[in-house]
């Protein structure tokens, strides 16, 4: 009995250290090494020392254990100290949960296997319902809590306080209502097991209800951040709109003006000022290029914001090879909102490359459809999700019966969008 007594702690101590660095690391989505479970483990085992040696209780040597692996996950898998502290005691009170539910049920079980040879089967399934009940546990955790580390909810360290008060309700439990098992169970003493057992089941309710509360609070924040941005967006959208407009009034006056201004040139020309003339002349070169763009696609809201967005990136080489059919069916308001988290995020992949920095936007038209591609260098590294902007694209690849597509290639990547030009489809 000694030695299977030793085969149990030991599986429960190595089962419970395993679970633990993977939910730690999980829950942050960081790389688990096996240095990690192997000096954990190592550990956790010490600590099994600390009451026979010292005559601490219990509550200590979990505390104890709560530090050991706050210091596993912020030290050595590098979590910030607010989340190490959080998977440290969610990790300890999901076992320690776990162990007082199987306890509970265990303990109208036992008097009836004294004796018996099934009392070691009892054992075993016991500590297989444990692991099982512990893995539940930190999976439903996990689906309502996974963060990425460049994504992390605000506030986070306020769930720390749900998860003390959790943890300490069920130490109390642990450490102050069970009793050594009798030979034999009363009524009462089914009724008080009971009663621990539907405590605990509500403490793990609670728990998931409150972590449940807490990730609708951050899609809250998630939404109202968006909307934000989404109505910072169209109000720049609108000036850009506002701005070509006025362009291409001043544009249209100077034009129409330009006959009475070659009449004064030639008039100073021919009464022999050519001082006069030459400062005329310059005079028209600033307006005309004032009024020019330095890209030129058809579409004067395109092409102010190709030369905002491209002149303000002047550490990357951009080349633009693109004219935009008349007449074209799809809005302004479109176009801009297309081009804009286009060349956004294109800016953004060449800032975040160490090589070459370039930007190729170039289109073509193939009948009622225009395929418009950005071409953009890129870091090693994989994709990260698709986040707002190529959905902002693609709602408008959508509303113009088109399409969104995406590919990398090495330090290529590429964005083409299939846009349905024809003027009924406005």
């Amino acid at each position: 009995m000694d030695w299977f007594s030793l085969f149990m702690d030991g599986l429960c101590l190595g089962g419970q250290g395993v679970m633990h660095i993977i939910f730690a690391g999980r829950l942050t989505r960081k790389k688990q090494k096996l240095w990690h479970f192997a000096a954990y483990i190592l550990l956790l085992a010490a600590l099994q020392l600390i009451p026979a040696k010292f005559d601490i209780g219990g509550v200590v040597s979990v505390a104890v254990g709560v530090l050991e692996l706050y210091a596993v996950s912020h030290f050595w898998m590098g979590n910030q100290r607010s989340v190490s502290w959080l998977a440290s005691v969610l990790a300890f009170y999901i076992s320690q949960l776990s162990f007082g539910i199987i306890n509970s049920v265990e303990a109208a079980l036992f008097p009836h296997f004294i004796g018996n040879p099934l009392l070691y089967l009892l054992l075993i399934v016991a500590q297989a319902l444990f692991f099982g009940l512990c893995i539940c546990c930190y999976h439903a955790v996990l689906k309502l809590l996974t963060w990425t580390e460049d994504s992390q909810p605000p506030y986070i360290g306020l769930l720390l306080f749900p998860g003390l008060f959790f943890f300490a309700a069920e130490l109390y439990i642990l450490h102050t209502a069970y009793s050594i098992f009798a030979p034999i169970i009363s009524l009462e003493e089914v009724g008080r097991h009971s009663t621990l057992l539907l405590l605990q089941v509500m403490g793990l309710a609670a728990l998931l209800c409150t972590l449940y509360a807490y990730r609708q609070l951050c899609k809250g924040f998630q939404a109202q951040a968006e909307l934000q941005s989404l109505t910072q967006a169209a109000h720049e959208q609108k000036v850009y709109i506002a701005e070509a407009q006025a362009r291409y009034e001043q544009t249209k006056s100077f034009r129409h003006d330009i006959k009475n201004h070659l009449s004064v040139l030639d008039g100073l020309l021919r009464g022999g000022k050519l001082e006069e003339g030459r400062e005329y002349l310059k005079k028209l070169e600033a307006v005309s290029e004032a009024l020019s763009f330095p890209y030129q696609t058809g579409n004067p809201v395109v092409d102010i914001l190709l030369g905002e967005k491209l002149g303000l990136a002047k550490e990357i080489a951009a080349e633009v090879s693109l004219v935009l059919p008349k007449p074209c069916g799809i809005d302004d308001f479109d176009l801009c909102v297309l081009f804009a988290n286009a060349l956004d995020n294109a800016i953004a992949a060449c800032r975040a490359n160490d090589g070459a920095k370039a930007i190729r936007i170039s289109g073509k038209q193939q009948g009622d459809f225009y395929m418009l591609t950005f071409e953009n260098t890129c870091s090693d590294e994989p994709l990260p999700p698709a986040g707002t902007g190529l959905s902002n694209i693609k709602a408008v690849a959508e509303k113009y019966h088109g399409a969104l597509l995406t590919e990398k290639n090495g330090r290529q990547y590429y964005l083409s969008v299939l846009l349905n030009i024809s003027p009924c489809n406005s």
